[in-house]
């Protein structure tokens, strides 16, 4: 049964990306999750070292270089994280790229790495670890959504910058990515993380004339592999 997270966003219309930024003046920056990570423990890995993709996770990161292959790509840029690397490098190597790595585009920050946050069997039914909970809107468990965002839009300007007139494509997080798209949308930014927009390999798209962001996009490459990935919350 697919998660109430893959609902949502398969329920939400899917825009496919706009080769907008071929105009004068047009540069487009594609935030791209990383795919399916190979996680038999069903932890949430987070900023843990040594969680790389699986096998379906592999064939997501071909999916989006395929969805990506005929695009105006000028730089590949990714978070540390050892899956976010392994998404990027079919892009760059079909873009004869090399990988850039920007730390402002890791995972958000979260006490119970290394736990099993799963509903009914996970840490979150233990009392102790309720403290934690009390403030939703920070969040209190993690790195607080408005540093998450600022770090976000300083790597989406970098990319922006040094992209001008072309495309970039940034590898991140589920967590990360969607606080940026709240964040340009000017919407608030703390939310239900079953809401977000933001499956595995997926792009969300933005597109500035200049310095000011005139459209924002989604697109799933990966749409028909997601029913066959692990519904068990990771990162």
């Amino acid at each position: 049964m697919a998660s109430k997270s893959s609902q949502a966003c398969r329920a939400t219309q899917e825009h496919e990306v706009k080769n907008v930024a071929a105009s004068s003046g047009h540069t487009t920056v594609h935030l791209l999750r990383h795919g399916e990570v190979y996680n038999p423990e069903g932890v949430l890995y987070g900023r843990l070292p040594g969680y790389y993709l699986s096998d379906l996770g592999l064939e997501m990161a071909e999916r989006a270089a395929t969805a990506l292959a005929q695009r105006d790509i000028a730089t590949v840029i990714s978070s540390p994280m050892e899956r976010a690397q392994q998404t990027a490098n079919p892009i760059a190597l079909s873009h004869n790229l090399a990988i850039v790595t920007n730390d402002d585009l890791i995972e958000a920050e979260n006490i119970f790495e290394g736990k099993r946050v799963s509903v009914g069997d996970g840490v979150l039914k233990q009392p102790k670890t309720w403290p934690h909970l009390w403030n939703p809107f920070k969040p209190s468990w993690g790195e607080p959504y408005d540093i998450v965002a600022s770090r976000m839009n300083a790597a989406i300007e970098s990319a922006r910058l040094a992209a001008q007139g072309r495309e970039a494509v940034l590898v991140s997080h589920q967590l990360p990515i969607w606080v940026a798209r709240l964040s340009a949308e000017r919407r608030r930014l703390w939310h239900d993380p079953r809401s977000r927009q933001c499956t595995l390999a997926s792009l969300t798209s933005l597109t500035f004339d200049n310095q000011d962001l005139v459209a924002i996009t989604y697109s799933e490459p990966s749409r028909d592999l997601l029913e066959k990935a692990s519904k068990i919350a990771g990162a």
